[in-house]
């Protein structure tokens, strides 16, 4: 059930995040995904990374973490040669995946309607910052452009802080994430063959539902709030002993559950957090009260007490911390390589946040070397070992 799509090819033609993000969605799904990488320097996310060493082995951080289960060939599509092996990848793939800036797969006559008329049945996806059309369709985009055109950044922080970008690539990430969903949604048609247009930028703003719409309906712009919860009281993040927890008593039952627990229930016949409105309009004197008893306790004790009586609670935890967490350590969500080729070191990553009949996706083979498929993949499309030995001599892979 892990590989639904077993049967698919998948030519990955992108680089750094949110292409590579929704191929590495597919490749666990069970798809094969073929990374086409220029000739000598491959994605740019091969240089990227916190660990200068394997940046400068062409396998930094960044491209290991979206790429395993990939294979790599190396094409040069500005070369007639290189676009031929294209031409005949794409004969045999079901998708195509790329996010250039619109336009420029045309300009290399290798576009959505050239291939086509190689393979009427695929599904052709292109990622771009702000769509395949409009006024800033060929403005370059990465994820912080996005971030800041979104909204999102105008309502990260808080009054004092504010706009701010939200501390990881998430536009790219959503970006990617859409990209996999209507790649899969296309993969069901009757009739398969289709060009997918997915801008990051609209994609971010389908994420911000209940921020849009409280523009859209009830005239109201979305402001930046910091860890407070506008629909609700006591909802955000309050200090404990040793730490800030985040506490959501969103409901009246847990409302009532929280102070009693905590011993205040003299805060129920406080006319300042009578109701929901009333706990809403007085958030900042209600989170001075409840801590006046938070603080006199560790955390620990408060989240497991809290969520033991039906007050959702939990820790604020470092990355470090969540990934040594036995949730996550036992549900299957760290992948680990113990031999990565051109890597020093095992390679763990994480795996799709999803399980089928109980079990992870997980790939079987770790983030490629540049151009390492290139011999098998050039003889599985009939070219023979002379012609190949050409290729390499012209420049063309």
């Amino acid at each position: 059930m892990t590989e639904t799509l077993q049967s698919i090819r998948v030519l990955d033609l992108t680089n750094v995040l949110a292409g590579p993000f929704c191929c590495h969605q597919l490749s666990h799904m069970g798809a094969e995904v073929i990374k086409v990488e220029a000739p000598g320097r491959g994605d740019l996310a091969r240089q990227l990374g916190a660990d200068a060493g394997l940046n400068d082995a062409n396998m930094g951080v960044s491209f290991l973490a979206q790429n395993a289960g990939k294979k790599s060939v190396t094409i040069n599509l500005k070369s007639p040669e290189g676009k031929e092996v294209l031409r005949r990848l794409v004969a045999t793939a079901d998708v195509l995946v790329e996010n250039y800036r619109p336009g420029v797969m045309d300009r290399l006559g290798v576009g959505y309607e050239t291939l086509r008329t190689v393979n009427p049945r695929l599904i052709y996806c292109a990622i771009s910052g702000f769509g395949q059309d409009g006024d800033w369709s060929d403005r370059p985009a990465y994820d912080q452009i996005i971030q800041g055109a979104s909204g999102v950044m105008s309502i990260t922080g808080d009054e004092a802080t504010a706009p701010l970008r939200v501390g990881y690539p998430i536009a790219d990430t959503i970006g990617g994430m859409t990209a996999a969903f209507a790649i899969a949604s296309a993969l069901n048609a009757k009739e398969r063959g289709t060009f997918i247009d997915v801008s990051m930028l609209e994609a971010v703003l389908a994420t911000m539902g209940w921020a849009v719409s409280n523009w859209l309906i009830a005239g109201v712009p979305p402001t930046a709030n910091g860890n407070e919860n506008l629909t609700s009281a006591p909802s955000g993040a309050f200090a404990a002993e040793d730490g800030v927890i985040n506490i959501a008593a969103n409901k009246d039952e847990q409302w009532n559950a929280l102070v009693r627990h905590i011993d205040r229930a003299d805060l129920l016949s406080d006319e300042r957090f009578a109701t929901r409105e009333h706990r809403k309009a007085n958030r900042f004197a209600l989170r001075d009260e409840l801590e006046k008893s938070l603080k006199t306790r560790p955390a620990a004790e408060w989240v497991d007490e809290l969520n033991a009586i039906g007050v959702p609670a939990g820790p604020i935890l470092s990355v470090p911390q969540v990934l040594d967490h036995p949730l996550i350590r036992e549900r299957g969500m760290v992948e680990t390589f113990p031999s990565v080729p051109g890597v020093d070191r095992p390679v763990s990553v994480v795996g799709p946040g999803m399980k089928f009949d109980g079990k992870a996706p997980t790939v079987n083979t770790p983030p490629p070397t540049l151009g390492q498929d290139n011999t098998s993949i050039l003889e599985e499309l009939g070219y023979r070992t002379d012609e190949i030995d050409h290729l390499y001599e012209s420049g063309a892979v």
